[in-house]
């Protein structure tokens, strides 16, 4: 089941919008009713304004309806095992359990594959609030 969502990511990374980087990334997310959600990152000239890859398909995501996140992709043009920045593994902490599989990938496909729990052990986590 990776590599398909691999092959999401890989097609979402060429939407990417990086004309200041040049660092195209793209993200996909699969629910467990099988959805898959994709999202690139998209840059503005005020740098800190863009977003991420793994932002766009959590937007996508939650206008889609949400649902238990079971796996996640994420691969980026000029970098194998591009992982998650830190934004982005808590906003996907949001969304995850610790167990959720996270899919780490170069041009070929999956190159590693870790849990959300192994990216951010100590994330902040909404239940607290409640």
């Amino acid at each position: 089941m990776s590599h398909d969502l691999f092959e999401a990511a890989k097609t979402a990374m060429a939407k990417a919008y990086a004309p200041y980087s040049k660092f195209p990334v793209g993200a996909a997310l699969r629910t467990e009713d099988g959805r898959v959600f994709t999202g690139a990152n998209i840059e503005v000239a005020s740098y800190p304004e863009g977003w991420c890859a793994e932002t766009t398909a959590l937007g996508h995501y939650v206008m889609g309806g949400g649902g238990k996140i079971t796996e996640i992709a994420v691969i980026a043009e000029r970098m194998a095992r591009c992982s998650p920045c830190g934004g982005c593994r808590q906003r996907l902490a949001e969304f995850c359990r610790p167990e959720t599989k996270l899919y780490l990938c170069d041009n070929t496909g999956v190159v590693e594959t870790v849990t959300m729990g192994d990216m951010l052990p100590y994330g902040f986590r909404g239940d607290i609030l409640k």
